[in-house]
């Protein structure tokens, strides 16, 4: 399986988590937010999937280039601008079209970077932040074992992305919609560091090769 093939299949396995937790997703966002996350992010990669299917991308970066894209037309709210950023950093980040362990960890601290930036949020705000931050950290250590995979650094990933979500479940949301309910907040597990998890857990089953 060639770098292209690899991430586009990545990408599928990624939609397929937006459709299968679509309504769990929109269960988190209706307790705090506005209730759409899931049909949101189901949308923004179903049109991902159209757009690769379309634009026959070359590298891997250009494969993320073109989910930003989807994700920025496609996706409502905050999370459209907020994950459009993060693919199209982690695809500036890939300037070779092999991508290691290395590059796989660079790829996502560059999307963390995208993402703070756009987001102007903290961990412990209750965002996506408290999912991707230990994720990042993760992945970079994982990127450096003995025998690192790419596969490796997304399941590290993946894992500290898990326990990063639940971490959100006391928190007092200080940005978006949620931070409008104050205390009430607390008690519910944050939609956007959820499908953060669901992403890169996706991502590492695609490289994998789980069913």
């Amino acid at each position: 399986m060639d770098n292209v093939e690899a991430t586009t299949k990545v990408i599928e396995r990624m939609a397929a988590a937006m459709e299968e937790n679509r309504k769990y997703l929109t269960k988190l966002d209706s307790e705090i937010g506005d209730g759409d996350h899931g049909n949101n992010m189901r949308r923004g990669f179903a049109a991902a999937l159209e757009r690769l299917g379309d634009t026959r991308p070359s590298s891997p970066a250009d494969v993320l280039k073109a989910v930003a894209m989807a994700l920025i037309g496609k996706v409502g709210g905050a999370a459209g601008p907020l994950y459009g950023t993060a693919f199209l950093r982690a695809s500036t980040a890939l300037s070779n079209a092999d991508v290691g362990p290395q590059d796989a960890a660079g790829a996502l601290e560059a999307a963390l970077g995208g993402v703070k930036q756009r987001g102007k949020a903290e961990v412990g705000d209750k965002t996506i932040l408290d999912a991707l931050t230990p994720a990042v950290e993760a992945a970079k250590e994982a990127a450096t074992a003995d025998g690192a995979t790419v596969a490796a650094v997304f399941r590290a990933a993946a894992e500290a992305a898990e326990k990063g979500a639940e971490s959100t479940v006391p928190l007092t949301a200080r940005k978006g919609r949620a931070s409008y309910l104050g205390a009430r907040a607390e008690g519910h597990r944050d939609p956007g560091a959820t499908s953060t998890h669901l992403l890169l857990d996706a991502a590492a089953r695609a490289l994998e090769g789980a069913g």
